[in-house]
């Protein structure tokens, strides 16, 4: 079974012409974008009604960006094209519609004089350049100027995600630079993470199905695939989208600023060695990143120790990512104590949490409620939340479903399971910049809460003697300093950082060097929350709303 990509609307090459000339008339500010502002003004020429236009621009920005690309204009000219033939303006509009890719371009009164207008005024610029009224560089010009770093105000930006960025680099990174948040908590944000699609990582022992799952959504092998009972998959592999099919080293993927890896390579050359990147053109890895993992070692193999902070790297990747599965075949339902610490790095990303019982054709369908009242006994035992995870249950191969052992309930009931998990992944890239903005919002709080414990412990401690004897005692009574933070600034408990890993960065630092509070900082983070990230996500909502 195959998975869809994200659709992207058929065009013909000469419907594709006059779209690119619309889009660039479109664009006022040639950034590439039709925001709001612009869609409103251009929009309106095909007299379509609010409520129309309203559903256009909703199904057309899918992933809630606040803008319009090239492709997603396309789409929303061939629905005002189809609205104003009298169709009814739905989700399933531009699959239902036959021979889309001859479809006829909309009527917009006005445009064409228009665009006659703005070419008559590009020619006379054309000739003004070619006189000698071109203004000449001052001497003192550098050949490389800079770009001005005045701060523009934020309705300048042109997406919610660059908004975000533009935020971060004022108010929220300079309070992570000055309590050292990166230190402790996460490495320093960069475009490239502002930038990078959306992640899918998959967790499981080896031979539970992780890579063939991957090569199953993808109808193809990836470079650097392996596949077999053994455990083949030795390395982080990430699967993503690029113009030929090679592997990538991973120190090569960690220094490139264009990917948002460079935080690994905190991990090391150890690490990086076991790192390398699958890059192949791809529909699918045009919106989505795939991570696959080494399987998790179990019985006699966990004693060996990996040469790397196997479960810290596991915390930095489920971070990052918008989906984590954990895969469980029928016959390996032990969670070993190596998986249980992995499942532990994963705290705090329990909402991106989906199970996978893979190869469930291999067992009848009495066993396999057995099977899964099993899973649900051990998962309960390591997860410690009250609710009951989603599992999806099938067999994500190339295969077809073994009848013989599934029986004709069991075949339904994994095609409907496949259909849920693919409509969940499919979902990933709409839902991208909503979860970009959680994952933001959550960055900010704990880079609060950090900020609050650095400087109350820098409080603490003694001016002149005896400050080695108060960072002991801080350090060894670090619980009940969270609870005095706590009920000093309100704070919930569950946002506060694991007191053991806490601990363990903080015995590398001397306290006395930290900074003091400096409630500026502090207010300006809250301002962000309370009043910026509100009116950048009004200024980029539904321009029809």
């Amino acid at each position: 079974m195959e998975i869809a990509s994200v659709p992207i609307s058929s065009c013909s090459k000469d419907n594709q012409k006059i779209y690119q000339e619309w889009f660039n008339y479109a664009d006022s500010d040639n950034d590439g974008r039709i925001t709001g502002t612009d869609a409103i003004k251009f929009f309106a020429m095909s007299k379509l009604s609010r409520p129309e236009l309203k559903q256009v621009w909703a199904i057309a920005d899918s992933k809630r960006q606040g803008f319009l690309g090239f492709r997603e204009f396309i789409t929303a000219m061939q629905m005002v094209s189809l609205a104003q033939a009298g169709n009814e303006i739905t989700l399933d509009i531009l699959k239902t519609t036959e021979d889309l890719e001859n479809l006829e371009p909309p009527s917009m009164e006005g445009l064409k004089a228009l665009l006659n207008k703005n070419k008559v005024s590009t020619n006379n610029c054309e000739l003004e350049l070619n006189g000698d009224s071109r203004p000449q560089p001052s001497p003192s010009t550098p050949w490389f100027a800079s770009k001005s770093i005045k701060k523009a105000p934020l309705t300048s930006v042109t997406s919610i995600i660059d908004g975000l960025e533009r935020l971060y680099n004022e108010k929220l990174k300079p309070l992570e630079v000055t309590y050292r948040f990166n230190d402790f908590v996460s490495p320093l944000l960069t475009h490239s993470d502002f930038d990078a699609k959306p992640m899918v990582m998959l967790l499981g022992q080896y031979s539970t199905g992780k890579t063939t799952f991957i090569k199953h959504l993808l109808g193809c092998n990836f470079p650097g695939a392996h596949i077999g009972p053994e455990p083949t998959t030795d390395r982080f592999v990430v699967v993503m989208s690029g113009p030929d099919e090679r592997s990538i080293p991973g120190n090569t993927i960690a220094v490139n600023a264009e990917m948002p890896f460079n935080g690994l390579t905190t991990f090391g050359g150890a690490f990086l060695s076991k790192f390398e990147g699958s890059q192949m053109p791809h529909p699918l890895l045009e919106h989505i990143t795939f991570v696959d993992t080494p399987g998790v070692l179990s019985g006699e193999k966990q004693r060996t120790q990996r040469s790397y902070d196997f479960t810290g790297v596991i915390s930095w990747f489920a971070a990052k990512c918008d989906l984590i599965l954990l895969l469980f075949d029928p016959h390996k339902l032990d969670i070993s104590d190596e998986f249980k610490r992995v499942i532990a790095s994963l705290r705090g990303n329990d909402d991106k949490i989906r199970v996978v019982l893979n190869k469930a054709d291999q067992v009848d369908t009495q066993q396999l409620m057995r099977v899964y009242g099993a899973l649900m006994w051990s998962l309960g035992k390591v997860l410690n939340t009250p609710e009951v995870v989603r599992v999806y249950i099938g067999s994500f191969n190339d295969k077809p479903v073994n009848e013989t052992a599934a029986g004709p309930i069991g075949k339904d009931l994994f095609e409907k399971e496949q259909d849920n998990l693919l409509a969940d992944l499919i979902d990933i890239p709409k839902k991208a910049c909503d979860r970009r903005i959680n994952e933001f919002v959550k960055r900010a709080r704990a880079a609060k809460i950090h900020a609050y414990i650095i400087s109350h412990l820098k409080k603490e401690m003694p001016a002149m003697m005896g400050k080695a004897k108060a960072q002991q005692r801080l350090t060894d009574n670090l619980e009940d300093e969270f609870a005095k933070i706590q009920r000093e600034f309100h704070l919930p408990a569950g946002d506060f950082p694991s007191v053991e890993q806490f601990k363990e960065v903080l015995n590398s630092y001397s306290i006395d060097k930290f900074e003091k509070l400096k409630p500026r900082m502090i207010q300006a983070v809250d301002d962000m929350l309370g009043y910026d990230i509100p009116e950048l996500l009004k200024n980029f909502r539904n321009p029809y709303e």
